[in-house]
């Protein structure tokens, strides 16, 4: 996996769980529409990283679920990947707000020559 997709991955997960961290695996990868298998790893390298907590709680059906709680370290990363994150798409914004002009620009004068023939 590259660093870049790596980096969005981490950032769409923390971001996530910064607001909803009683989410599951199945859940976040779901909302995410990632593999399940990247997101169990995913949250194991943040867990390793320290960036990310599990905390265990009892759901009323007396099954154990888990919390993703951002650690302060977590918080910081967040912030980091979003800086990273909003520059990479502002990046894509531009490219695409050009390629749109230049295309508007090709069909206009095709269209001023084409009654020209």
């Amino acid at each position: 996996m590259n660093k870049t997709v790596s980096e969005d991955v981490q950032f769409r997960v923390l971001h996530l769980l910064e607001k909803q961290p009683h989410l599951s695996q199945r859940e976040i990868s779901k909302e995410l529409a990632l593999s399940l298998g990247g997101i169990n790893y995913c949250l194991k390298a943040l867990v390793q990283k320290g960036q990310i907590k599990v905390r265990n709680f009892r759901e009323s059906n007396n099954k154990i679920r888990y919390a993703y709680i951002l650690t302060p370290s977590g918080i910081e990363q967040k912030s980091r990947l979003t800086a990273g994150f909003l520059r990479r798409k502002m990046a894509e914004y531009e490219a695409l707000r050009q390629e749109i002009t230049a295309l508007e620009a090709e069909l206009e004068s095709g269209a001023d020559g084409a009654g020209r023939r």
